[in-house]
């Protein structure tokens, strides 16, 4: 897809407001990938000009001010059409079409997700921690969703080893959840990224939490599930990563204790690991994926 200028980024945001179910806008993202103009879809979903006045150019004026008030509040706003959205993100079949973000934001960002328990022992905790360590050590992101318990644990180890982190979050980037995370929220911008599919003043309801879950999973190169219950929000995680066809690695405590975890470790691409070290190491495999398929095909190809 050719990159997209200013006219056709506020295109997409006007279309947007018009698209309130999640749905409409899956289904808008498939459109605009086969289509390829946004404009036309404004139009067709605004209707055509009169004598005096056109919703479609009222609509486009109206989100390029929108546009400039986020950009001034520091706000970055990314479309599917912009060259910094994230490439992994980019590959998925449920990518958000808009992300607002703050700090820095990495296209070809090498990140792995390390997610669990709200309510998370103190193994479990421990567990996060060294996890994001042994990440850091790697020159990899730290990908978590700024919630309590696994998640805050992750990020802050991350911050204290001096590495990158990134949270994917379940409200607009204006908002904090939990209230008790609100200054790690700034931290995690300060040593990486904070990024939200969400209107920014959005606040948090039982759908954006499973929808930002997706689109960790879509942004991650594998997701680590440190610890969970049999209602956990990680379940869905495990189930997206799974249908973008990216590795997901179980601690065997996940295993032992939830049902849907023991179903899931029967998934291609799903691994059980009893610690630290065998999750890690699974991750330097990923990592170096992309370099095996590359000798395959130079073999292949008699290179």
């Amino acid at each position: 897809m050719a990159l997209w200028g200013d006219v056709e980024r506020a295109a997409l945001v006007a279309l947007l407001r018009h698209t309130p179910t999640e749905q409409g806008r899956r289904d808008l993202v498939q459109r605009i990938t086969e289509r390829g103009s946004v404009l036309d879809l404004l139009r067709e979903r605004l209707g055509p000009a009169d004598l005096f006045t056109d919703p479609m150019e009222d609509a486009v004026r109206e989100a390029m001010r929108e546009l400039a008030s986020w950009e001034q509040e520091g706000i970055h706003v990314l479309t599917m059409g912009d060259e910094w959205y994230p490439y992994r993100l980019r590959d998925v079949f449920d990518r958000p079409p808009l992300l607002f973000g703050r700090g820095e934001i990495i296209p070809d960002d090498q990140g792995v997700a390390v997610v669990g328990s709200r309510a998370v022992s103190d193994p479990g905790r421990r567990v996060a921690g060294e996890l994001a360590r042994g990440l850091v050590e790697r020159g990899l992101t730290v990908v978590s969703g700024l919630a309590a318990g696994v998640d805050a644990a992750a990020h802050r180890a991350a911050i204290r080893a001096g590495g990158r982190t990134v949270a994917v979050i379940g409200t607009g980037i204006r908002r904090c959840f939990p209230q008790e995370n609100r200054d790690l929220h700034r931290e995690v911008a300060d040593y990486g990224a904070v990024i939200s599919q969400f209107w920014p003043d959005k606040e948090p309801d039982k759908q954006t939490f499973p929808q930002r879950n997706g689109t960790m999973s879509g942004y991650a190169l594998a997701t680590v599930i440190v610890e969970a219950t049999e209602r956990s929000g990680t379940r869905i995680q495990a189930r997206k990563a799974v249908e973008h066809g990216r590795p997901v690695i179980l601690l065997r405590s996940v295993i032992e204790r939830t049902q849907w975890a023991r179903t899931a470790a029967r998934l291609p691409d799903v691994h059980v690991v009893d610690n630290v070290e065998e999750a890690i190491a699974l991750v330097d495999e990923v990592v170096d994926r992309p370099n095996q398929i590359e000798q395959l095909l130079i073999s292949a190809l008699g290179g």
